[in-house]
């Protein structure tokens, strides 16, 4: 199959960085929506974007999209769709449902529809009475929004945040796929220095040294559509072959780095950065905010995720480090700041107002990307 449709989802706001990435890779985009970037292709180009992006939480394949307001059309609809292409006489399917302001509002009602709907197309083709349910996942989600039924097979898995590089997180981690999306929003390159002052478990120094490296996000975990019998099995080593510039950043001379104040997040943070591959890129101290300096570099970029007051229960110390931070910026004027926080009260305590602020979610927290934009560079 080489015109199969997918959608990338999205944390919302990320939605035109993941159309970004999916453009870099050189994917055919041809839409989207609140959460979804929507592209096509083929089962390689399924491979490229579980495998590539960085910012998207997951990636879809489209079986079919149509207007349903009443159980029989969706089960007429569904039936209608090839559903034996994709799924394998012994795979394990499943139904997860959605309804958003829909005549089809009883979600399980849905799921049922669905899944004899599916049931019923697959007997035909496979002539049983039974499925044994023993061979690869296959997940099937039916989302109504608006009359309006997607249907689709979850091809990752476990979340594309799931890296494989971080069994042990902070108190108060930041997904992976944000952080890389707040270093795509900022004007961050890899041959300028960067600095995260308050680096948790490391989760953005990673992400950024994963970049800086060009090493995939996603090349060091599977995949649920590998097991897949319509799947062409090269395509998955394909995809992970297709990067460039492994190792760019030279051996031993740290262009990245990251600091805290806890040794314990520190010895994490170290771990996490080496079973990533890319301890030897990141310059990780242990070290109080107001005792850090800048790298003795011009045009870097400070990016962080501070502790929010009602996460750990320090409101009161907050104006005291953003203090710190603006300290921090101001020391080199050639520096952008970057930061990503709940606390609706920072631009008044940090005492400047950011160039932009675009709302965000870490998990179902809703935050406030704060970004103070870096003076261009002179032209060489």
């Amino acid at each position: 199959m080489t015109h199969i449709n997918f959608i990338a989802t999205a944390t919302f706001g990320l939605e035109a960085v993941v159309k970004r990435e999916l453009t870099r890779l050189g994917m055919t985009v041809t839409g989207g929506g609140d959460g979804r970037v929507d592209f096509c292709g083929g089962f390689l180009e399924m491979a490229r974007a579980n495998v590539h992006l960085r910012a998207s939480d997951r990636v879809l394949l489209v079986m079919g999209e149509f207007e349903a307001l009443t159980f029989e059309e969706l089960f007429e609809q569904t039936k209608a769709l090839p559903w034996e292409d994709i799924i394998s006489e012994d795979g394990n399917f499943s139904v997860d449902g959605k309804s958003i302001k829909s005549a089809l509002f009883s979600v399980p009602d849905c799921q049922r529809i669905v899944e004899k709907a599916v049931v019923e197309r697959l007997k035909t083709k496979y002539k049983l009475d039974w499925f044994p349910k023993t061979g690869a996942v296959y997940k099937i989600q039916v989302a109504l929004l608006k009359d309006k039924a997607t249907l689709t097979i979850d091809t990752t898995g476990a979340g594309l945040h799931k890296r494989g590089y971080r069994p042990v997180t902070s108190k108060a981690p930041i997904r992976e796929t944000l952080a890389a999306a707040m270093i795509d929003l900022s004007f961050w390159r890899k041959d300028r220095a960067f600095l995260d002052p308050m680096c948790g478990s490391g989760t953005i120094a990673i992400e950024a040294a994963l970049i800086a490296k060009g090493i995939p996000a996603g090349l060091n975990r599977s995949f649920v559509s590998e097991n897949w019998e319509c799947a062409d099995k090269s395509a998955w080593d394909t995809a992970r072959g297709l990067s460039h510039g492994f190792g760019d950043c030279p051996r031993g001379t740290p262009t990245i780095f990251a600091s805290d104040i806890d040794p314990k997040l520190i010895a994490q943070a170290k771990e996490n950065a080496q079973k990533a591959g890319v301890s030897d890129i990141i310059n990780f101290s242990v070290a109080d905010i107001k005792d850090i300096t800048l790298p003795k570099a011009d045009y870097g970029i400070i990016i962080t995720n501070p502790p929010y007051g009602q996460r750990i229960g320090e409101q009161k110390n907050l104006p005291k480090l953003y203090k710190q931070l603006k300290r921090l910026m101001h020391t080199n004027p050639t520096w952008g700041t970057y930061v990503i926080t709940s606390d609706e009260n920072f631009e008044r305590d940090f005492g400047h107002k950011a160039h932009a602020r675009r709302k965000l979610f870490n998990g179902n927290t809703k935050t406030n990307y704060y970004q103070y934009h870096p003076p261009k560079p002179p032209r060489v």
